[in-house]
């Protein structure tokens, strides 16, 4: 995520309208944009192979699967992300076109270039949303899925899952095998899948 230099402090209503013409797709942080970066073979492979899933699983549920080009707006903190996917289930949400306010589930997969963000601020800031229940960072280099879980006390607990283990998602009484996460991905010379899996 680089800093754009084109525009000077922007509105909330300014970013929205910006963003329906622009180019390339901007996150919004307190007034700045930054221009995002285009994705790798693995990270789309798996963005999709989620979605997939993801989709067949919420079917008829009144959920929705939203992927790369729907925002997460963070009204407390006047942020706007592109998370890599998106759940809601919350019927407020389909009062907005361009962005959606009350999502259950958020996936980001990580890349060298975003992992400090996603695991850091992006996550801090993700917490504000107080419909969200799981906040998923999925490793496009190795089978790695962290999944942080927002408890009854609204504290987020971590759950890792890695090669053949079943990846559970509790805000959709979803599960599946990490492998199926990683279907089609072809990992760097250096993993061994099979150590993983041990």
């Amino acid at each position: 995520m680089t800093l754009s230099q084109s525009f000077s402090y922007l509105s909330p209503d300014e970013y929205l309208e910006t963003e329906k013409s622009s180019q390339i797709k901007h996150e919004y942080i307190q007034g700045q944009i930054y221009a995002m970066a285009g994705s790798s073979d693995a990270h789309v492979t798996i963005t999709a192979n989620l979605v997939a899933l993801l989709r067949n699983h919420i079917r008829g549920s009144g959920c929705r699967v939203y992927v790369a080009d729907m925002k997460a707006r963070i009204e407390s903190l006047n942020v706007f992300y592109y998370p890599d996917i998106m759940v809601t289930c919350d019927q407020r949400d389909t009062n907005f076109e361009y962005f959606k306010r009350y999502p259950c589930l958020i996936i980001e997969v990580l890349s060298p270039s975003t992992e400090a963000l996603d695991r850091g601020d992006k996550f801090s800031d993700y917490q504000d949303l107080e419909t969200l229940q799981e906040y998923l960072l999925i490793s496009q280099n190795r089978q790695r899925i962290d999944c942080f879980r927002r408890n009854v006390a609204g504290r987020w607990e971590l759950y890792s899952y890695r090669g053949n283990q079943e990846l559970q998602l509790t805000s959709l009484s979803f599960s599946c095998s990490v492998t199926d996460v990683y279907e089609d991905v072809s990992f760097p010379e250096t993993f061994n899948p099979k150590k993983e899996q041990e």
